[in-house]
């Protein structure tokens, strides 16, 4: 792709692929508008002059361009010093050390990685993402969308969580555009139909006694009678202009899919490109809409990632593959709890990468399920050695750089135990590609 050396470190990210038509998502810069172009960084330093195109074409998209330019259809192979120097300026200086180190031990020539690595230490690291691309007719435009009045069929499925519930219902019945149905699939245990009768909504009941989230979700998408469809999870908060800011999302930017950043209580840090508008690189079905026209036709979600991790991963990268419009929209954002119990907790596999028992896999299957069937093993090896070592220290010290180190440190000492983790889930995943995709058709 564009660096190469970004294998290493995102290697089972959306933008590192081709799409079936076979563009990739950067724009060549020569094409890109002025406006957009004055906006961008000039790196003086690459070797290379194609190195410099590169890098501002990746600047473009990382700052919020969202365009018609021609995109790249193919890379050139670029001096070892640029993606060096390329690395130093977007990446933590550990990160680059890091590559350095799997570039010696997959016996590329040390003399040359260290000789690139020491010369490129010049680069100062770039505070780019503070300078996003603006739009500034957002604010002042009036969507044609909003104004048809769609019916939107928002999706929540639900497990053994009616006192967050609550909550979201709550938000709902004070959303400033009112034309939408909630189609709400019940898993509970007590199943408690009554609670629903509190709530001036047009809701749509499903009691599934079959604990299963995609099954839920694809339920709901089939029964659902509106155009577009809105995902929600069971324990998030939404401001009362959240579905008319997706509406106008879609129409702002002739869009297919908006996707609203969701700031978890706990956890990561919150991204820095969640505060403006950019193509998308993830899909989180708590909190995206969508239309329904998708669905048919590229399918409904995944079975094979039932009672497990990434499944909207899955359909979010198959939407990118076939060349739907994915936009990543910080005015339509949630409060996402990560409440302690219900849902995930009580189906199966909550966190990806960090299992309950020692014998478990790290990480669950589908995660690798996932990365394979896309990116091949050489990928999902890389993305294990990425992930997999961070992923000793509990989630909730994800913000915390220094935890972060400390479970590099201990995966050291638990490497058989953590080594056979990851042959178990290697196994699991062979099986389900093996097995090939559930994925059920939409009628028409």
């Amino acid at each position: 792709m564009l660096f190469s050396f970004l294998k290493y470190l995102q290697p089972t990210h959306y933008f590192q692929l081709y799409r079936k038509d076979g563009s990739s998502i950067f724009p060549i810069f020569e094409t890109l508008p002025p406006e957009v172009i004055s906006q961008l960084e000039p790196e003086q330093r690459f070797k290379s002059e194609k190195a410099k195109e590169y890098d501002l074409s990746w600047q473009a998209i990382h700052k919020g361009y969202i365009g018609n330019s021609e995109t790249y259809t193919s890379f050139q192979k670029l001096p070892i010093i640029d993606e060096y120097r390329f690395l130093r300026k977007y990446f933590n200086p550990v990160w680059v050390f890091y590559v350095l180190m799997l570039r010696i031990i997959s016996f590329k020539n040390p003399f040359k990685e260290i000789a690139a690595w020491k010369n490129s230490r010049n680069v100062k690291r770039s505070n780019y993402l503070k300078t996003p691309v603006h739009y500034s007719n957002w604010s002042d435009f009036q969507s044609s969308l909003i104004a048809e009045n769609p019916l939107i069929s928002i999706v929540i499925p639900t497990l053994n969580r009616y006192e967050y519930l609550k909550d979201v219902l709550e938000d709902l019945q004070k959303q400033d555009y009112k034309n939408f149905e909630v189609i709400v699939v019940d898993q509970s245990n007590p199943f408690q139909k009554d609670f629903y009768s509190q709530f001036k909504l047009e809701i749509k009941l499903i009691h599934q006694t079959e604990r299963a989230l995609w099954l839920a979700r694809n339920r709901a998408i089939e029964t659902s009678k509106g155009e577009y469809l809105l995902l929600f999870d069971d324990d998030s908060r939404v401001e009362p202009n959240w579905i008319s800011n997706h509406l106008k999302c879609l129409d702002f930017f002739k869009a297919d899919i908006s996707s609203g950043v969701s700031i978890s209580k706990v956890g990561a840090e919150v991204p820095a490109h969640y505060s403006f508008f950019r193509i998308s690189s993830q899909l989180d079905t708590g909190n995206v809409l969508l239309k329904k026209q998708i669905f048919r036709e590229i399918g409904l979600f995944d079975r094979q990632f039932e009672k497990q991790r990434m499944g909207d991963g899955e359909f979010g990268l198959r939407s990118f593959l076939n060349n739907y419009k994915n936009i990543s929209n910080p005015f339509a954002g949630r409060i996402h709890l990560k409440v302690g119990s219900g849902g995930l907790r009580e189906m199966g596999s909550w966190d990806a990468f960090r299992p309950k028992k020692l014998f478990a896999p790290r990480p669950i299957p589908s995660v690798l399920y996932l990365y394979r069937k896309y990116f091949g093993k050489k990928r999902a090896f890389l993305a294990i050695l990425r992930s997999v070592p961070q992923s000793i220290i509990p989630y909730r010290y994800k913000k915390n750089k220094k935890m972060l180190v400390l479970g590099l440190l201990i995966s050291l000492f638990l490497f058989p135990f953590v080594v056979l983790q990851v042959f178990i889930s290697w196994r699991l995943a062979t099986k389900k590609l093996r097995e090939g995709a559930m994925i059920g058709e939409l009628d028409l």
